[in-house]
């Protein structure tokens, strides 16, 4: 039986402006089924409404009021860039405030002396040049001009480096003397065990195949919080979500606290980030709907790369991170879902939970770690596509997986990865397999790590 047929004898498979638009008979899909899997795409991932809260009001040092407000703008753009990507681009794919590099946004770029909304000036900035590189077509080409081994690890780090946040916002790994720099902290506070409950839950959650199994864990744990005393009612909760973070950004803040050279640098680091996450994102959960092509490219993915690159510029300017599609979206496609419409229907959900937002200040970090582990786990399972046993692959991937984590920046090992692969394929005379983009980027990298010996050459 043909797709067109198939879709046909389904309720809603055939006719219909909404039908016709988002092509439900040539994709052998219905609303039902599109409806279906966008629900199910939300419920997995709004827990980044809380999250993203929690991660960049640590890092900020923002109070309940200003967690509220950025949980509200987190459910705000994402309600819209979702909407955007299922109408323009006509996939399942659903866009939020990216996890890593939010983490880069709240304690890597403020480690570095930014101010929060110079931090958030700089994912405008990578944003602004992502979107540039996709309009001229080098995002394509700097895509693949990076060994699918560098690709994969990329991921596998981000994953690894959430995986630590959780455990530390957990309260079980704290930083100690020079000799181990971290160590283990064995429960024996409220916190500790209260996430360590939460962390069950979700592992138990997850492994049952049960559906908002993040949201249902973070939700009772927070309520175990709350009778614990780890957690507590904010007395300003107020049901009228705050935007307040909307347009809080400054351009100029990374260029005037770090030098014109190292800023470009992190910017460019950054965006490499945001370059790979979507890539594999897109390719994976475009395989799985069966919606690629038997080389594994997606067909129209200019207009979906389009979206990605603009929910950059819009995130950072929103005072939420950069938002990417994210890798949940694979959920709805397990429930069937298969064109854009399934977005919508995310989107909307996205932005009625702008009214949960005031529900932020409540959820403690210790409620919202358990997912970070769980999420990060998710994204290093990618690991396992890397020949580990190959020096060539190997060792530049293991470089780009555990120094995402002890450095508490994404962009050393990123870095590290680029160079070592380059010089192994060097030294082992295969120059040829050496892309040009390659060769430019492992230079840029360079001058990245040997900015302390650099920046006092430059003329000031």
């Amino acid at each position: 039986m043909s797709a067109m047929t198939s879709a046909s004898e389904r309720p809603g498979g055939a006719g219909g402006a909404i039908a016709d638009y988002f092509k439900f008979a040539e994709r052998g899909t219905d609303l039902w089924t599109e409806a279906r899997g966008g629900l199910t795409t939300f419920m997995v991932m709004v827990y980044i409404v809380f999250v993203n809260a929690n991660i960049l009001g640590d890092g900020f040092g923002l109070d309940p009021v200003g967690r509220t407000a950025v949980s509200a703008a987190t459910a705000l753009i994402a309600g819209i860039m979702t909407i955007a990507m299922g109408v323009v681009a006509n996939y399942p794919f659903a866009l939020a405030a990216g996890l890593g590099i939010n983490a880069i946004v709240a304690f890597g770029l403020t480690g570095r002396g930014l101010t929060p909304e110079g931090a958030m000036g700089v994912i405008v900035l990578e944003g602004v040049a992502v979107t540039a590189l996709v309009v001229v077509g080098l995002r394509e080409a700097v895509m693949n001009a990076v060994p699918l081994a560098l690709k994969r690890a990329i991921g596998a780090g981000i994953g690894l480096f959430i995986l630590f946040i959780g455990f530390a916002n957990g309260g079980l790994i704290k930083s100690n003397t020079p000799a181990t720099l971290v160590t283990v902290d064995f429960p024996t506070q409220p916190a500790q065990f209260v996430f360590l409950f939460g962390l069950a839950l979700t592992i138990i959650l997850w492994a049952r195949r049960i559906q908002a199994a993040l949201v249902i864990s973070i939700l009772v744990t927070t309520i175990l919080a709350l009778f614990a005393g780890v957690a507590a009612v904010p007395t300003d909760l107020s049901l009228a979500p705050s935007f307040s973070t909307l347009g809080r950004f400054d351009l100029g803040n990374v260029f005037a606290t770090l030098g014109l050279l190292t800023a470009v640098l992190v910017i460019f680091a950054i965006m490499l980030t945001d370059f790979f996450d979507t890539m594999g994102t897109v390719t994976g959960v475009a395989a799985e709907a069966g919606l690629a092509r038997e080389d594994g490219s997606v067909p129209d993915t200019g207009r979906v790369l389009l979206v990605d690159s603009l929910a950059a510029v819009v995130g950072g300017a929103a005072g939420t991170s950069s938002n990417t599609t994210y890798i949940e979206s694979a959920a709805g496609v397990a429930e069937g879902a298969k064109t854009g419409f399934a977005a919508v229907v995310t989107g909307v959900l996205f932005l009625l939970a702008i009214f949960l937002a005031p529900l932020a200040g409540i959820i403690p970090g210790v409620a919202t770690a358990p997912a970070l582990v769980l999420v990060g786990y998710l994204m290093f399972t990618q690991v396992r596509e890397i020949n580990v046993a190959d020096l060539e692959d190997g060792l530049p991937a293991l470089l780009v997986i555990i120094l995402m984590p002890l450095t508490y920046e994404i962009s050393v090992g990123i870095g590290a990865g680029f160079i070592s692969w380059v010089l192994i394929k060097l030294v082992r005379g295969k120059i040829a397999e050496i892309h040009p983009l390659m060769w430019a980027v492992s230079v840029a990298f360079v001058i990245f790590f040997g900015q302390a010996w650099i920046d006092p050459l430059l003329p000031k």
